[in-house]
């Protein structure tokens, strides 16, 4: 299993279009064949920084999702959406595999 994490730099002046644009995704992007794991907009601290992170079992399972979402009707008004309203600046991806597991399980004081 890997996990793509994806940080957008987006204009922190259009965040109500991004946080459309994720919930979009939260839909397509399960529906195309990906584990997601959610998508987060700016809270606390940065304006500009999100993330979104979903996981897919190989970059083989990678290339078949992205190609199913390429032709899915959500996921096409959702690229056509970003590129109108243009909230996202800069999008860079990493894929990185678990490297802690198994955890512990959580204890509280």
């Amino acid at each position: 299993m890997i996990t793509c994490f994806i940080r957008y730099e987006i204009d922190p002046f259009k965040v109500d279009a991004f946080n459309r644009y994720a919930r979009s995704w939260g839909e397509a992007i399960p529906r195309c064949g990906a584990d997601l794991i959610g998508y987060f907009a700016p809270h606390e601290g940065s304006a500009t920084t999100a993330y979104g992170v979903y996981s897919v079992e190989s970059l083989a399972a990678y290339e078949a999702y992205r190609a199913r979402l390429k032709v899915d009707p959500l996921g096409q008004e959702n690229y056509q959406f970003a590129k109108r309203e243009q909230f996202i600046r800069r999008e860079d991806r990493v894929f990185l595999r678990l490297a802690s597991a198994p955890h512990a399980p959580l204890v509280l004081p």
